[in-house]
């Protein structure tokens, strides 16, 4: 575990030195998030300032849902999309190979690689709107710490996701419509699911675990969050990784290298 910890400290110091020779990107993508969090809490207004609301939610608490869902876009732009987006330029040029004759988990290298502060931005603003919204619903700070450990899981589920979605490239070289699919379907958390019909609610918590990434750890900050869907989002977030896992391994089996 020791010797992971060093190359994880080593792949991320040196990203980070590569990306601040760029500064002025910070600044555009923090104008960026900045832009879109506007467009998504006037997307929001737009239901509660007719006098319309999510049954069963306030207006501070789909505050809540938002800023859950805002961590998660920064999640997937600082620690994902830069590396699981590549593992399909890996396969078509060939240079897979290097990354299985290393002396390390193939996954973790593809996984963590790279790291973008770019995203950082969204993780500060999605903090500040749940401390925001936290204040005003007067909730305990203690509550923030018990409700890390689902949005653990959901961070966790989502990554598996992506990186099952990377991995056939093996198969499909050319996969980056399909992790688009995958980040226009993650949109739908950006509402709690009680926005959405019952057909549509089942489809997102069962077919795509949309639920468990932003409505369910939301919750847990609010102090609603059940038992039951807590265990449910700390199973589902292993079961992924471990068949991420596998999944990996398993597509290895079919991968023609450059040298074969």
């Amino acid at each position: 575990m020791g010797r992971y910890w060093a190359v994880l400290r080593l792949f991320w110091g040196t990203a980070i030195a590569a990306e601040l020779e760029y500064r002025f990107n910070f600044a555009i993508a923090t104008l960026t998030s900045l832009g879109n969090l506007v467009g998504s809490l006037f997307g929001l207004f737009l239901f509660y300032g007719n006098g319309y609301g999510f049954e069963g939610w306030t207006w501070e608490q789909a505050l809540v849902v938002l800023g859950v869902f805002t961590l998660l876009q920064g999640y997937a732009a600082t620690f994902l999309a830069p590396n699981l987006n590549k593992i399909v330029t890996q396969v078509q040029e060939g240079t897979l190979d290097f990354v299985l004759l290393k002396p390390i988990s193939s996954q973790f290298w593809l996984s963590t690689r790279a790291f973008s502060p770019w995203g950082l931005s969204d993780l500060l603003f999605g903090l500040i709107l749940i401390i925001y919204a936290g204040i005003q619903l007067g909730l305990n700070p203690w509550i923030y710490v018990l409700a890390l450990p689902p949005l653990a899981f959901g961070f966790l589920s989502l990554y598996s996701l992506w990186f099952m979605l990377g991995a056939t490239s093996i198969w499909f070289v050319k996969i980056y419509n399909v992790t688009e699919v995958l980040r226009g379907l993650l949109e739908a958390g950006r509402f709690p699911m009680a926005a959405y019909p019952v057909a549509y609610r089942i489809f997102f918590t069962f077919i795509i675990p949309v639920a468990f990434l932003t409505t369910v750890p939301a919750q847990a900050i609010l102090g609603q969050g059940q038992p039951g869907w807590i265990l449910a989002s700390a199973t589902l977030s292993l079961v992924l990784l471990q068949f991420s896992r596998w999944f990996w391994r398993f597509a290895l089996r079919f991968y023609t290298s450059a040298s074969s």
